[in-house]
């Protein structure tokens, strides 16, 4: 037991008065006023190189661009000469239907037209024989009046009127 206490406070010995922070930093070797300067050369020479670069990309990066926009120029181009050519459909179809239209119109106007004029002169002789009936239907009527009285006094007229359901 004791050979154990003795262990224990050995380990608590170390870890209390070592656990420091001298252990932790590793010690760099000394440099020179030379060698800092010399580095510090060297990342400023980096640092030029690397801003170079930089502005070698900026540069591609803005020549990138400036494709792209006339490409996209080209493209507007060539969608306006598509919504212009669409636009040229567009009033070639409304002119054929239009023509069609005005075909129809015209065919329907002519077909009234001439039935119209056909039909015209039969229309001109039934109205001039309703007014010569209408102007001789008194007198029609007054005929077959005088031929039913003289029905009462001839045998033969009589015969006649009753054969036409006159009478």
């Amino acid at each position: 037991m004791k050979i154990q206490s003795c262990v224990i406070l050995f380990v608590a010995f170390i870890l209390v008065f070592c656990n420091g922070r001298a252990f932790a930093v590793e010690s760099a070797p000394r440099i020179s006023d030379r060698e800092i300067v010399e580095r510090l050369t060297r990342l400023e020479e980096g640092q030029n190189a690397l801003r170079g670069e930089i502005k070698a990309n900026a540069d591609s990066i803005k020549q990138l661009r400036e494709d792209m926009n006339k490409q996209f120029d080209r493209v507007d181009t060539q969608f306006d000469r598509i919504d212009k050519q669409f636009d040229r459909l567009v009033n070639i179809m409304l002119g054929i239907f239009g023509a069609f239209a005005a075909m129809c119109g015209g065919t329907i106007w002519f077909a009234l037209w001439d039935r119209r004029t056909m039909i015209r002169p039969f229309e001109d002789k039934v109205k001039t024989l309703e007014d010569n009936i209408s102007e001789n239907r008194v007198r029609l009527h007054t005929l077959i009046e005088a031929f039913k009285f003289l029905s009462k006094t001839d045998e033969k007229v009589a015969n006649i009127l009753k054969k036409f359901n006159l009478l």
